[in-house]
């Protein structure tokens, strides 16, 4: 049995064991959901590449905001290792899961994010340039940036070398330092989207779906390190907010 079967049925015993939906249904949702809003949402405006003074302030802080979220889930137990699985397993099973959440979630955005909208990759007041193999330091656009990361991250996640999905294939002794890379990366697409495209993951009404990936990757990698905290120090405002009100969630469910 390859690992694909074997992460694949772990899923299912998860979501069944939660009542959530199959992570890839959950996918399917959500693009069918944004190419309805998109359809109904590009009719009535565009955007014109500039900043509105809410978008200054963090519009993703506004407590109407970070309040939305598609469920009500402790997500630490779906990111906590089972003991019956291996670290190596479950990083590249979920690492995986991330990416195409992420790749999807940016796509809803990506039509917006342009050479002239996003001159830079930037998250707050920190801009993040790319690496090539040779270790050049490249200055791009948002969406070359983008790219550049989707690119190498499918690259990885597709060779068998690195990403094993056949039994008793050994992942290499480096897998643990690429993960972390990924997991970087991803950050940087992700936190792009709040800070630049907030605004229209609103009017896409996706931003309840981007609160619950964002804090469903946060504790991943918390969990078990994979980003350092001054990386993510940027958005800490956003993830305290999140986490406190997926706490105070939790506490009224049990409370019922």
């Amino acid at each position: 049995m390859d690992r694909t079967h074997c992460t694949a049925c772990l899923c299912l015993c998860i979501n069944s064991r939660f009542d959530l939906p199959h992570p890839w249904q959950t996918l399917e949702m959500l693009n069918r959901d944004y190419l309805l809003r998109k359809r109904f949402w590009k009719s009535k405006t565009k955007p014109n590449g500039k900043k509105t003074g809410a978008e200054e302030k963090k519009l993703y802080l506004e407590p109407e905001y970070t309040k939305a979220r598609i469920i009500d889930f402790n997500f630490k137990e779906l990111v906590t290792l089972p003991r019956e699985i291996d670290l190596n397993e479950w990083l590249a099973s979920n690492t995986t899961t991330f990416f195409n959440h992420i790749n999807l979630q940016y796509s809803t955005i990506s039509e917006f994010c342009t050479g002239d909208t996003c001159q830079t990759m930037t998250v707050c007041n920190t801009q993040y340039y790319w690496y090539d193999e040779r270790g050049k330091k490249i200055k791009c656009t948002a969406p070359q940036y983008v790219d550049f990361v989707m690119t190498s991250v499918q690259k990885f996640v597709t060779d068998e070398d690195i990403f094993p999905t056949k039994y008793g294939k050994e992942f290499p002794n480096t897998f643990e330092s690429l993960v972390k890379k990924i997991c970087r990366y991803l950050f940087h697409v992700l936190t792009h989207i709040y800070w630049a495209h907030f605004k229209e993951t609103v009017a896409l009404e996706l931003h309840g779906h981007l609160n619950a990936l964002y804090m469903h990757f946060m504790l991943f990698i918390r969990e078990f390190n994979l980003v350092d905290p001054k990386e993510t120090l940027v958005m800490d405002d956003l993830t305290e907010i999140l986490y406190s009100n997926a706490a105070a969630a939790q506490n009224h469910v049990k409370e019922r």
